[in-house]
């Protein structure tokens, strides 16, 4: 009688615990081989970002040009300025960014630490970007981001040829509409792709 009482109530908290766990992938956009996707997260109302496409480019050439911070403004959505503020290693950067929002909202600034991670596989890599958001102290100017983390799981499928799968979640900090931001939420992403292929192909 006790471990069927047990086998019950593990399975009631395993049904609990889907339904209230994180979403199913959502696609929003697929044009010119780049696929959007957003899912509902385990806590809050913002929705988490994914992103599947292919780059015609060497692991060099996309780990050059992640890390050439002050190019960011040719084609990360919405950047406003960056500066690098610290070279920790050749595989990790800190750097800090201020995003531009529409009016009457207030353009946010953040701090990002990106890492390129060891390999996980002969041809896999990752590359992690998450903001440190204690590491400068408040600019009065700005909403400071508390919390941004992208993660970019790359495959080389041959010599010229990535596969990225980049997911992305944040709290943009300070009162931004939810609806807002979800409705939008695919459409920085998209154009970034775009701008990075872009810049990927003056190698």
């Amino acid at each position: 009688m006790c471990k069927q009482l047990l086998l019950s109530l593990s399975i009631l908290l395993a049904g609990f615990s889907f339904c209230f766990g994180q979403g199913k992938w959502e696609q929003k956009i697929n044009e010119n081989g780049i696929e959007i996707f957003t899912r509902k997260p385990v806590s809050g109302n913002l929705k988490e970002l994914r992103v599947v496409c292919e780059l015609a480019c060497t692991k060099a050439q996309l780990i050059k040009t992640l890390q050439d911070i002050n190019g960011y403004h040719n084609w990360v959505y919405s950047t406003k300025s960056t500066e690098l503020l610290k070279v920790v290693n050749p595989q990790q950067l800190i750097y800090y960014s201020v995003c531009h929002l529409p009016w009457p909202l207030t353009n946010r600034d953040l701090i990002v630490q990106l890492t390129i991670l060891p390999a996980t596989a002969g041809n896999t890599f990752e590359i992690e970007a998450k903001s440190l958001p204690a590491f400068l102290p408040i600019n009065i100017n700005f909403i400071r981001v508390p919390y941004s983390l992208a993660l970019w799981k790359v495959t080389e499928i041959n010599d010229h040829t990535l596969k990225i799968d980049y997911t992305f979640s944040v709290d943009p900090g300070g009162s931004i509409p939810v609806w807002l931001v979800n409705s939008t939420l695919a459409v920085g992403p998209y154009n970034s792709f775009m701008k990075l292929r872009e810049q990927l192909r003056k190698f």
